[in-house]
């Protein structure tokens, strides 16, 4: 990423320049981006796990570690794959359905499926999304684990109906006779550097408001792993959002045992005990950049990075409990800002912590406009802005 910020002398300024952004600049020179973009800053983020050690340090993974200790380094995408594997293999009621899936989808995280479990299984659908989600839920509803894919969280829309008034009232409308809890949608989302308006929202938001549905946000293979075979067995309709930008950007060494990571848990990042930051999906790696940024060029500044992991339901516990600490708190995600998730987590801190808050909370999001792809640069919560949000709640 590259900022200039000019001072009050005019031919002056002060250069932000990563190596990240260099490495990823000599890439744009030689070849053009592949599909799902780069996330500079990834690469070298301390919060992926590159060696078998560092993954099975994860006090979530301790029983695994006892058991079995083999890793594989995947990507993203490698991980999603391996965990959609591991339910077919271990469930024989899954089927895994969407456009394109039975070649392995746009991204190819269901790559290899069809050939290993049959057509039967994992198979492909008319382009209806509505259809799809609609056949997902009478699957769920006779016994099955239905696993949908909506090719892009853009497309979510046309299934709004089926899942916010069928999937997510199913038990409660029928006194708990009756549910859908084995059905899983995942869907790629989130920015990915030239998607333009239809391949670049992140509509967590919408279904935050609907009891009855999860919805989940890992940031990185050993998560993504994880929290999908954990949605794909809670007993609850469940939204799983794929930061699409991560699918190649984020590699670790992955388990290749089965396991899940709880939903409904927040994860510490990193401790600190001046200000507490939050966040979920790809913007973790900016909010750690701009922790590392702040931490540097502010004396004595100790941050707090908090991965939420699952939107809904939201840990509110782990938060708060930081920001009794910290007393002041910084909010990051991508989807605009009015009507966000941090609007949410804003109240939710307020009526709990108010007396210890030091600064007024600040939200760092995407800004209340269709998602630009010209301008996408200026419109993303990047390091600079998350930067700032820093900064501003330690010198208020």
């Amino acid at each position: 990423m590259l900022r200039i910020l000019k001072s009050k002398a005019p031919n002056s300024c002060f250069r932000l320049t990563s190596a990240a952004f260099q490495s990823q600049r000599r890439l744009y020179a030689d070849q053009p981006p592949p599909a799902e973009g780069f996330l500079p800053g990834v690469a070298d983020s301390k919060l992926l796990k590159r060696t078998p050690e560092e993954a099975l340090r994860n006090p979530e993974l301790a029983a695994l570690s006892a058991a079995n200790g083999e890793t594989e380094k995947m990507n993203f995408f490698q991980a999603i794959n391996n965990a959609l594997s591991t339910a077919l293999a271990t469930d024989e009621t899954s089927v895994v359905f969407g456009e394109d899936v039975s070649f392995g989808g746009v991204f190819r995280a269901t790559s290899g499926l069809a050939e290993r479990f049959g057509r039967d299984r994992v198979f492909n659908t008319p382009i209806t999304e509505q259809g799809i989600v609609g056949f997902g839920i009478g699957m769920a509803a006779v016994g099955h684990t239905a696993i949908a894919e909506i090719q892009f969280a853009d497309y979510i829309f046309p299934a709004f109906d089926q899942i916010v008034n069928e999937a997510a009232k199913y038990r409660y409308r029928s006194g708990g006779i009756f549910n859908v809890g084995g059905l899983t949608i995942r869907t790629p989302c989130s920015a990915v550097g030239h998607g333009g308006h239809y391949h670049s929202q992140t509509p967590e938001a919408f279904f935050a408001h609907c009891p009855g549905v999860k919805i989940v946000m890992p940031r990185s293979p050993i998560q993504a792993k994880g929290l999908l075979l954990a949605s794909i067995r809670d007993r609850n309709p469940v939204i799983f959002l794929e930061p699409k930008i991560l699918y190649r950007a984020a590699v670790e060494e992955v388990p290749v045992s089965d396991y899940e990571l709880p939903l409904g848990k927040a994860e510490v990042l990193k401790r600190g005990n001046n200000v507490t930051v939050v966040g979920y999906g790809t913007q973790i790696y900016k909010l750690e950049n701009a922790i590392q940024l702040a931490e540097k060029h502010i004396p004595g500044l100790s941050c707090e990075l908090i991965d939420l992991r699952t939107i809904v339901p939201l840990d509110i516990d782990t938060i708060c409990e930081s920001v009794n600490k910290t007393g002041r708190l910084v909010i990051g995600h991508e989807a605009p800002k009015t009507g966000g998730f941090a609007a949410e987590i804003t109240t939710a801190v307020m009526e709990r912590s108010f007396l210890r808050l030091e600064a007024p909370i600040q939200r760092v999001c995407g800004w209340d406009t269709p998602f630009p792809l010209a301008f996408e640069k200026f419109y993303m919560p990047d390091m600079i802005r998350c930067y700032d949000a820093i900064k501003k709640v330690t010198e208020y």
